[in-house]
């Protein structure tokens, strides 16, 4: 099996490369007609400059697998500011797209914890439909909407956690088909379990994107690995596309939940165990704090042990 490693956003090697340079609503309330259009074109044209050279750097690194930053349009869905931002901007959607395809690089987005669909207020349903369009309309126009994915969390417990899952069934049909198509769903560390989030994506037909951080945080029920992982990739059956896993550890034994700046191999051996035990290829999300710099080491680290070999700069073979 082949295993891909990938960071997240922000190569720390380059320097100045944020992709998520911010403008925020505040200084754009305060500035001119023309000086709010010219400081969203400048920010967003820097921001995706910054992302093309990420996808150079990833490249020349063999680095396959990489998640854009939801920042790279800043206010892009203010109800009082939303602008066109494809229409200047196309030419660097399409030359970032064109590369990506090019080089065979899996690519995604992570929307904030905010894009939710278990609220009981409409208008964050309808925020939530409004955030994943914005990331569909980006892929859209980097000619990435029919291979990339946004993962999202099931979102609040609200008291009632079986109230809520069932306002997630009832609360996404809100979300255009087409969009549905590209989203999963994560575990998450303190409130729905890997079994609770497999369930609700089984009944929707969605990936779930495991975490193994979170799953470590969030297993109260003993869930075994060895029972969830085969339903976890017959879950990536449905879009046809290989299985994506996240990965980090524990910053601190009291900040369990925090990711510490690199990922620690022990804590990752019992998953790496269990892999061993599957003939199918995955990708790896490293999101430890470090990011470029994680993934390169983890991908090192695992390397060593005996019956694994790398066979790239960011990908392994079991």
């Amino acid at each position: 099996m082949i295993i891909r490693f990938g960071y997240v956003s922000h190569a720390l090697s380059l320097w100045d490369c944020s992709p998520a340079k911010a403008l925020t609503f505040t200084r754009w309330k305060k500035l001119s007609e023309d000086e709010r259009s010219a400081q969203l074109h400048y920010v967003t044209e820097q921001n995706l400059k910054h992302t093309l050279r990420m996808i150079h750097y990833n490249i020349a690194h063999e680095i396959f697998l990489y998640r854009f930053s939801s920042s790279m349009v800043p206010l892009a869905t203010h109800p009082e500011v939303r602008w066109d931002y494809k229409t200047p901007f196309q030419h660097l959607f399409s030359e970032i797209g064109t590369l990506v395809k090019k080089h065979r690089i899996r690519t995604s987005f992570h929307p904030n914890q905010f894009t939710l669909f278990t609220s009981e207020k409409p208008q964050i349903t309808e925020n939530a439909v409004l955030d994943m369009s914005y990331h569909y309309d980006v892929l859209e126009a980097m000619g990435l909407s029919n291979e990339a994915i946004i993962n999202i969390h099931v979102g609040g417990a609200y008291g009632n956690k079986q109230a809520a899952i069932e306002r997630f069934h009832m609360n996404l049909t809100a979300l255009p088909l087409h969009i549905k198509r590209r989203m999963t769903l994560e575990n998450d560390d303190k409130t729905y379990t890997t079994t609770e989030t497999l369930a609700i994506c089984e009944k929707e037909n969605i990936p779930l994107m495991f975490d193994y951080h979170h799953y470590m945080a969030n297993n109260e029920s003993d869930e075994k690995l060895e029972n969830l992982l085969p339903r976890i990739f017959q879950t990536w059956e449905t879009i046809g596309l290989k299985p994506k896993i996240h990965v980090s550890s524990p910053k601190s034994e009291k900040e369990f939940r925090s990711h510490a700046d690199y990922v620690d191999l022990e804590f990752l051996l019992p998953l790496i165990n269990h892999l061993k035990n599957f003939n199918i290829d995955i990708d790896v999300m490293v999101e430890a704090k470090r990011k470029d710099f994680a993934a390169l080491k983890l991908c090192e680290d695992i390397s060593k042990i005996r019956g694994i070999k790398r066979i790239g700069e960011a990908t392994i073979e079991m």
